[in-house]
């Protein structure tokens, strides 16, 4: 109930927020069409344009854009500033970095010669942009300057100390991120400052802590400080978020899905992709969490668009970034150039008609070099582009063929076996046929019919090792085939043990010295669970191949002193509070040398790999991750260095 009444009051808070600022936009509107061409009309233009930041980008871009262009006409260097700021903002949060690096740059240089005032707003801005683009070592250096020359008690300061914070909360050092933010509140209560940011991150910082009573704290005032104080809905959204993260840690999942669900709407109405796809991956884990599979298909469906799309602006994204140090290169060029001609100015009283053919001259020369560069580097990039998708499709084959030979190996090993049951069960009916034959010629058929039942005792043992070899032909087959990507009832103890088996047999086929024991501890009241064998058994295989790989390399360090071990199991864990339902749990174990701490947060990234050059792709364990996130899983590892290492998969059921 408490809830309600506060979700209400902020509803009608923001709806008066939200008139008043619609009657001050009419209101500028209406005094931009009765203005003449003057500064008041880039201050109306550039007013509404902050206004519409938030709710309408599009529109705040077009208006400050046109105020831009107004206030470089008129020479109005605060206009320029102040719209220049509008403008890197957008791209940057449009993930233009270049762009949005570019409209600063050429803030920070504006406000360069200006006054004190005009500096803060460049470096306030440029801080933020710096931020928005992932550089927050850049946005703490920029917020550090800016409080170098306000007051400690400014806006300006307030703003720095505030994205000082943030910026050390992204980089993980909580201890100082909680130092500034909790100054950043103080200073802003004492001074009538917003205070929903400070609020925010220190929410986010207790929750990270583990202090979930003063995360919800913060993250509700936040709220209300968004909508009552400034109106910055992604700020809101942002505690929304915030807040169904701590109810999901505290195992609250009916506030968590309510408070996802409120994020989810507020940003989708105002069009925050970022946000919808937190929302998204948020409610899909929700519901499956509560066994709600179709709408747990539902937000996955969601977040795999979103994921698409986010991916291939990220694409874009990298692709203007390697373009932005030869646009800025060029644009120091083109200063240089603008520079030299000032200063060639200040002698044209005496050399007119020469200075004049001279500059005619060097613009021609520049913009036909200017050209060319251009061209080239259009050319590289394209080339450098194909060359990058051909080696990554080769790379991804790679690791399949790797993969498929490690299981073809193990599959010749374990083929092996029924085979010479066959070929020495054949030999020896050979010999009993003939004796069979010499007792009925010689009359004695009481020794005939026992020789015949044990032929027909050994047929039966050919049959059996024949469908056994015949099995495991099937599996090799149904392995190196491309998944169907349906899922079908399958014994997850039967295929562990199967892959475990190839997987060693594998190993043993390339190095001959290899040895290690097999431990499997499978839980035989799991049944049948939905999955896609192939893939499943493709990760299984992979994991189980690093750990033979680790135990191997910890033998010839230790000797034979140590005793490789790999252990595999199964288990089933219920959902909390019900009987029925929960996830399937693989572990895969080793007692090698484990994983170093320093690259633990690296294994799951495609092409990283700790193993020497030529012997590892390092896609792995990356394919491995997005089969089991595909599959609505986790794919998690623990590890002790010199002690070992343990994969573990949770399939939901």
């Amino acid at each position: 109930m408490k809830r309600i009444i506060f979700l209400f009051v902020i509803s009608i808070i923001a709806m008066k927020v939200a008139g008043q600022d619609q009657r001050l936009i009419d209101s500028l509107k209406n005094n931009l069409s009765n203005s003449k061409d003057d500064t008041n009309k880039v201050r109306s233009s550039m007013y509404i344009a902050d206004l519409y930041v938030w709710s309408q980008p599009d529109t705040a871009l077009y208006y400050a854009t046109q105020s831009f262009v107004l206030a470089e006409k008129l020479n109005d260097t605060l206009g320029q500033i102040y719209n220049l700021g509008t403008i890197g903002y957008i791209y940057s949060m449009r993930r233009n970095d270049s762009m949005a690096l570019s409209a600063m740059y050429r803030s920070i240089r504006l406000s360069e010669n200006s006054k004190l005032r005009f500096k803060s707003h460049s470096l306030e801005d440029m801080s933020i942009v710096c931020y928005n683009i992932g550089d927050y070592h850049q946005a703490i250096s920029y917020a550090y300057k800016l409080q170098s020359i306000n007051l400690p008690e400014s806006r300006f300061s307030i703003s720095a100390e505030n994205m000082i914070g943030k910026s050390f909360y992204q980089l993980t050092e909580l201890d100082s991120a909680k130092q500034h933010l909790e100054s950043a509140y103080k200073k802003s209560i004492l001074n009538n400052q917003a205070t929903n940011v400070s609020l925010l991150f220190l929410g986010h910082i207790y929750r990270k802590k583990g202090d979930y009573t003063h995360a919800m704290e913060n993250y509700r005032s936040s709220i209300n400080a968004s909508l009552n104080q400034d109106f910055v809905l992604i700020n809101a959204i942002e505690g929304y978020l915030g807040l169904a993260q701590t109810f999901q840690l505290t195992g609250q999942r009916d506030s968590a899905i309510w408070y996802s669900k409120k994020a989810f709407t507020m940003a989708t109405v105002n069009s925050f992709p970022a946000q919808i796809l937190d929302a998204s991956i948020l409610l899909k884990d929700l519901y499956t969490q509560t066994g709600s599979i179709d709408s747990a298909f539902k937000y996955q469906g969601l977040t795999l668009s979103l994921k698409d799309s986010l991916f291939d602006q990220e694409k874009i994204r990298a692709g203007q970034n390697l373009n932005f140090n030869e646009l800025k290169r060029q644009t120091d060029i083109k200063t240089a150039v603008e520079t030299a001609k000032v200063k060639y100015q200040n002698r044209i009283r005496i050399y007119v008609l020469v200075a004049g053919l001279g500059l005619f001259l060097l613009v021609g020369i520049f913009l036909y070099r200017n050209n060319r560069q251009k061209q080239k580097a259009n050319k590289v990039l394209e080339k450098t582009l194909t060359d990058l998708k051909s080696t990554q499709t080769q790379l991804i084959q790679s690791e399949k063929m790797a993969s498929l030979g490690e299981l073809t190996a193990g599959i010749a090993h374990e083929i092996q076996n029924p085979l010479n049951f066959v070929n020495n069960f054949s030999e020896v009916n050979k010999e009993l046929i003939d004796e069979l034959q010499q007792e009925l010629k010689t009359g004695k058929i009481d020794d005939a019919i026992t020789i015949s039942n044990d032929i027909r005792d050994n047929e039966e043992k050919i049959n059996h090792h024949g469908k056994r070899a015949d099995a495991i032909v099937k599996g090799m087959l149904q392995h190196s085939r491309s998944s169907s990507g349906v899922k079908k009832p399958t014994d997850i103890n039967a295929l562990c043990d199967e892959y475990l088996r190839l997987s060693y047999h594998g190993l043993r086929a390339k190095d001959k010295s290899f040895n290690a024991t097999i431990k499997t501890d499978f839980d035989n009241s799991i049944g049948n669970i939905n999955i896609i064998p192939q893939d499943i058994g493709r990760v299984v295989l992979n994991l189980l191949t690093n750990a033979f790989y680790a135990v191997n390399e910890k033998k010839k360090q230790a000797g034979d002193a140590y005793e490789s071990t790999v252990l595999v199991s199964t288990s089933r864990s219920p959902l909390p509070g019900r009987g029925v339902g929960g996830e399937v749990i693989i572990k895969v174990t080793d007692n090698g040398n484990g994983i170093p701490q320093k690259v633990l947060d690296k294994i799951f990234q495609p092409f990283f790999t700790t193993k020497p050059t030529g012997q590892g792709t390092g896609l792995g364990l990356s394919l491995s991750y997005d089969i089991i996130k595909a599959h609505g899983g986790e794919l998690k590892v623990e590890t002790k260095e010199n002690e070992g290492t343990t994969f573990i998969i949770q399939l939901p059921v």
